[in-house]
């Protein structure tokens, strides 16, 4: 079912204050630099402004590419068999030539996270498995940081009717962008100067973090007793980063992360999952799974547990970590109070991990080392790069050093130092 919903649902000064963030403090968009979008139709409107605001900064082309959640459907139900394991790699080659030549890419994240919970699970792990092989050309520019890049979010009826069940599919959509803009620090006057500052405090944490140069990270907490071990030459991240093509951008909007690079072999222990992961259409809940030295050799859900499965054969670096993540518990969007059954927004509740490919930019010197010498220091390589949440106000976090020596980083979710 979708919902045609009134025009003006959606505040439109704070929408237009989420594309001038997205173009001004997202990607930093620069003089005659190309712009591709990749947004779903309800999503329209923003795109509009993006593209006001992008070429109002002197944008050379904007190219947006659209999906539509009744077309996503009527695969399922009508293509044939062999459309599963198929994938559009012309556009996506086409999108990673864009990205070498120095294009910038912006993803609006409007999905409804239960589109694809009732279709087969086989046929969305095939079809989920094509498009991320066929995106790997695009993915490696993204994950490689280089290009400057972002992501930000837009209200989906669908997707607002299940945070808001309660609620009419107008005040729903209502309620939902409200959160999203608070989330994004769009609800101020001037959200640029509020990300300003909100960058200077992630850079605090990271500063800290990079002087202390941990062996490794240990959580624990019920149902979890998990050490990461971090990778050779680490190095935390988080909030503005400059890309290798030396533009200062924020990846993502709302973010509320620092984060570094895992050690693909020396993750060992077992952890569970403290909010429900939505993936390609299907919600992950109660998710559980046990290391050993980096890989994980049981992994069980109370929902979704068939996807969970697919998604960690995918390739062999799946079944490996690609990035942890620590984010205070009481981050504005925890405090919320919302599960907003989106990677985007749930991962800056609460602490987390990420299956799959790391970034290289979180090592020392990352944007001139080779794959050969990522994969030396630890760094994982794969298909995929999924965000699942760990953290919460029982979970504890602890800086190892070297020699075994432990330093309290989280208590209760919160930082200790």
């Amino acid at each position: 079912m979708s919902y045609t919903l009134p025009e003006n649902i959606v505040d439109p000064v704070k929408l237009d204050r989420l594309a001038e963030v997205a173009v001004k403090v997202g990607l930093r968009l620069q003089e005659g630099q190309d712009l591709v979008i990749t947004a779903p139709v309800c999503a329209l409107p923003l795109v509009r402004l993006i593209a006001k605001h992008a070429y109002q900064a002197g944008a050379g082309l904007v190219t947006p590419f659209f999906s539509d959640d009744q077309i996503a459907l009527a695969r399922y139900q009508h293509a044939n068999d062999a459309s599963f394991d198929q994938a559009a790699d012309w556009l996506y080659e086409g999108m990673a030539k864009a990205y070498s030549k120095n294009a910038a890419r912006l993803a609006i994240a409007a999905d409804n996270p239960l589109l694809l919970s009732s279709q087969d699970a086989g046929k969305v792990s095939r079809a989920n498995r094509a498009n991320s092989k066929a995106y790997q050309p695009a993915l490696e520019k993204i994950a490689n940081f280089d290009i400057n890049w972002n992501i930000i979010s837009y209200p989906n009826a669908e997707w607002a009717a299940l945070m808001f069940p309660d609620a009419s599919p107008e005040d729903a959509t209502r309620q939902l962008a409200d959160a999203i803009f608070a989330a994004s620090r769009v609800d101020v006057e001037d959200p640029v100067a509020a990300w300003e500052a909100h960058n200077a405090a992630l850079k605090e944490r990271t500063t800290y973090l990079n002087a202390k140069n941990y062996h490794s990270l240990h959580f624990k907490g019920p149902g979890t007793d998990l050490t990461v071990g971090l990778a050779d030459g680490h190095e935390w991240m988080g909030g503005a980063s400059v890309a290798k093509n030396g533009i200062i951008c924020n990846p993502n909007i709302p973010t509320e992360e620092v984060f570094t690079t895992p050690h693909a072999l020396r993750v060992n222990g077992h952890v569970s999952s403290t909010k429900p992961l939505s993936h390609q259409g299907t919600l992950i809940d109660n998710i559980s799974v046990r290391f050993e030295n980096g890989r994980i050799v049981e992994a069980k859900a109370s929902r979704g547990e068939e996807v969970l499965n697919k998604v960690l054969d995918t390739d062999e670096g799946a079944r490996h970590l690609g990035e942890v993540a620590l984010v205070p518990h009481s981050s504005p969007i925890s405090k919320s109070g919302l599960l907003f059954y989106n990677t985007l927004f749930d991962e800056n509740a609460a602490s987390h991990i990420a299956l799959g490919q790391c970034y290289s930019k979180c090592f020392v010197d990352g944007a001139n080392l080779t794959p050969e010498q990522v994969k030396a220091k630890g760094g994982n390589s794969s298909l995929i790069h999924i965000d699942w949440m760990i953290g919460s106000d029982q979970i504890d976090v602890d800086g190892v050093n070297a020699d075994g020596s432990h330093e309290p980083l989280m208590r209760k979710g919160e930082w200790a130092y």
